[in-house]
């Protein structure tokens, strides 16, 4: 069966997004995301929350949860692109610097890939700090339902 005439993105909000869309998402990460982040998953790791901990640490400072910093991606995906219905299939995501309390980051993604076939993306993922340095970056592949 040839997939040439397959419309797997018909059911979507947003249609079939295309290779080299981009989007992106800054978020200004605080204490009380990381209580929050702590609330929800129990990641109580003393580099998140304590002074000395921190400071005895190769951070010398608190850090913000990877999860927290990687979150910003889910925002990305479901709300932009590819967009509402959008959910992670794969993730390879590198850490590259840690992100601080009281730092903006910027998540970036851009496709690299559309199936025609089914509605999976996939996708280059960047988080940069505002000094423009890369805290994170890797790929991720997402499906979109039809139900966003």
């Amino acid at each position: 069966m040839s997939t040439d005439n397959i419309d797997a993105w018909a059911s979507t909000r947003n249609g079939e997004p295309k290779v080299g869309q981009s989007a992106q998402l800054s978020k200004h990460m605080t204490d009380r995301d990381v209580q929050l982040f702590y609330e929800i998953t129990g990641d109580s790791n003393p580099i998140h929350f304590s002074n000395e901990a921190a400071e005895a640490s190769v951070f010398r400072t608190k850090i913000v949860q990877g999860g927290l910093i990687t979150g910003v991606f889910n925002a990305i995906v479901a709300n932009q692109l590819p967009g509402p219905g959008t959910v992670f299939l794969k993730v390879d995501w590198s850490f590259k610097k840690p992100v601080y309390i009281d730092e903006r980051v910027t998540g970036y993604v851009t496709i690299t890939n559309v199936r025609r076939d089914k509605p999976i993306c996939e996708m280059t993922t960047i988080i940069k700090n505002d000094a423009g340095d890369i805290c994170l970056d890797g790929t991720a592949v997402t499906f979109t339902s039809g139900t966003g």
